[in-house]
């Protein structure tokens, strides 16, 4: 007689799974360490993950053995007064045996409305699967910059984020959140103070080898647009250099004009929803949280 066929089920990710999760993500991603994914792990269990929204992502069960995992960073923010909720989908990973299920798992956690859903590290392979789901690319490649080279500014101060920080001049309650939120990442939160307002930076610190040497570089995290980066371009290279990271990268579509670098296309990113997000925004994404 013939095995019955197992019962797949597609569910949230519960505190209790979280060993299982973790040897399924061990497997199926062997080129990461078991400690990178244990920290992963612990940062969406302290996370503020928005109310009504799973805290880890999705799992696929056959019968009662896991057979399939997505990640999902669920992470909100107040923009011109409007609070939009965003997902980063991290870790997706299903056991060849049951790749057939693989879209039952991804429709259940792309399946919030109002939500709109980053992907900004998939494989290449995955590329035609993402604009199949309804995905759209954001960013081309990415933009390696010496900041520092540009020219210094009259009245400007660049300064680290601390605990102190309050909201005015320009920076909101959410843009503190964040900031404090990523210097517990062991990001470089910074403010730039200027004549018109205050402006919040994100820097994770990023390491790459090129021709034999590995050179750290700072990954912009977060600011509110690669023109905002530019006009602080000089200042913040400055700071940045001093603490170790003289190129900065952010994701670009083309060489930005005013600064001095190159432009190399390392993989696009994507995004599916109703708020596009801004080129040098991965905040709250496994880039920044996981390292990866």
């Amino acid at each position: 007689m013939a095995s019955p066929t197992p019962l797949v089920r597609c569910r949230t990710i519960e505190h209790a799974d979280l060993a299982r999760v973790l040897a399924l993500l061990e497997a199926g991603f062997p080129e990461r360490s078991r400690e990178r994914w244990v920290l992963a792990l612990n940062r969406l269990s302290e996370h503020p993950t928005p109310a009504g929204l799973p805290k880890y992502g999705y799992l696929l069960e056959a019968d009662s053995e896991l057979v399939g995992v997505i990640l999902v960073i669920f992470s909100s923010s107040v923009v011109e007064g409007q609070v939009r909720v965003r997902g980063n989908v991290s870790g997706w990973y299903v056991v060849p045996a049951y790749r057939s299920h693989a879209a039952m798992l991804a429709s259940h956690a792309l399946g919030h409305k109002g939500v709109t859903f980053l992907n900004i590290s998939p494989a290449r392979h995955t590329w035609p699967i993402l604009e199949a789901q309804g995905y759209t690319k954001f960013g081309a490649g990415q933009f390696f910059a010496v900041p520092a080279l540009c020219a210094p500014q009259p009245r400007v101060a660049v300064r680290a984020a601390a605990h102190d920080l309050k909201p005015g001049m320009g920076l909101s309650q959410s843009e503190v959140d964040l900031l404090l939120s990523h210097a517990e990442y062991g990001c470089h939160s910074v403010v730039v103070d200027s004549a018109d307002g205050r402006y919040p930076f994100v820097f994770a610190r990023r390491w790459e080898r090129w021709k034999g040497i590995k050179f750290p570089y700072g990954l912009v995290a977060y600011c509110r647009g690669s023109d905002v980066f530019v006009r602080f371009a000089g200042p913040l290279g400055r700071f940045l250099a001093l603490r170790g990271m003289p190129v900065i990268c952010i994701d670009a579509n083309q060489p930005i004009l005013g600064l001095a670098g190159k432009f190399v296309e390392w993989g696009p990113r994507f995004f599916k929803g109703p708020n596009p997000p801004r080129l040098g925004d991965v905040a709250y994404t496994e880039r920044v949280m996981f390292g990866f």
